[in-house]
């Protein structure tokens, strides 16, 4: 039982990182219609401007979070104003294509910045264990699940209630109307970005205190794409029971299964998802009609 629940507890952290990942992708595909492939290397950045801040310049811990996520949206809202804004109007599939180029060149920027060799920071969350009756839990991991639902619950909130969040769910509708509107395209766009960049950060913080600082952290962003393909692409709810799922179902694999079918368990239910359900289990179904 005790391991049982500490490999629940380690797939549901885990899992709730990927959904902020995920959360990243889902804002958005909502505001442009594109698949961001660089989403998961917002994660890795976020580890290391974590890393340059707290160890490099010394600033106290609370100062080297809010310096990370801010470089973070920094450095999106730059690659969507210098890289992406330019491509407006054009085909989705070539700003998909930018989106892998940037994934190469974000991971290349941090690994000629900072090296390929993993490096040393304290954890910006409470280290030790955590007992709940008769089992011992990772104090770091328990505190990870409701610091993420906390951001997740914030991002559904601003797409429900907020003139923004219903001006990307206009432009992803209708782009043309949205324009009739007088919404503002680039600034919502570029909206957008700061946000998904914000919320990988705060997972590759999250990431960073159980994991360390390590180019690692690259690959386990790719794993966000199972997540986001199993809750939908345009679904908040979706990431945080995609990433759920996912997260729990690589920890029991690891733990009770073993041979690195952890590592493989994602892609296969990826497959199995757009085989049997293309959208996801929250995706909007698109209907064409003729």
């Amino acid at each position: 039982m005790d391991v049982f629940l500490q490999l629940t507890l380690s797939g549901l952290s885990t899992g709730m990182i990927y959904a902020l990942a995920a959360a990243g992708f889902v804002v958005i595909y909502k505001a442009s219609d594109v698949i961001n492939f660089a989403q998961g290397d917002f994660l890795l950045l976020g580890t290391y401007l974590l890393f340059f801040s707290v160890v490099q310049l010394g600033l106290p811990t609370s100062l080297g979070v809010l310096l990370t996520v801010l470089g973070a949206v920094a450095a999106a809202l730059l690659i969507e104003r210098l890289v992406l804004r330019p491509l407006i109007g054009e085909p989705v599939i070539s700003t998909i294509m930018v989106t892998i180029g940037l994934s190469s060149v974000l991971r290349g920027l941090v690994h000629a910045v900072w090296g390929v060799s993993p490096r040393s920071i304290d954890s910006v969350l409470p280290t030790g264990t955590t007992a709940i009756g008769p089992v011992t839990l990772s104090t770091a991991r328990l505190l990870i699940v409701p610091i993420a639902l906390a951001v997740l619950a914030a991002l559904w909130l601003f797409f429900r209630h907020t003139r923004d969040g219903l001006a990307m769910r206009a432009i992803a509708d209708d782009r043309q109307a949205a324009l009739s509107l007088g919404i503002n395209i680039p600034g919502v766009f570029g909206l957008a970005w700061g946000l998904a960049a914000a919320a990988a950060a705060i997972g590759g913080i999250m990431l960073g205190s159980i994991v360390g600082v390590t180019p690692n952290v690259a690959t386990i962003g790719l794993r966000v794409f199972p997540v986001v393909i199993l809750g939908g692409l345009d679904s908040i709810r979706g990431a945080v029971v995609g990433g759920a799922t996912i997260g729990l179902l690589e920890a029991y694999a690891g733990g009770y299964l073993g041979r690195g079918l952890n590592l493989v368990l994602p892609y296969a239910v990826l497959v199995l998802v757009l085989m049997l359900r293309p959208y996801g289990i929250f995706g909007r179904v698109e209907i064409e009609r003729v």
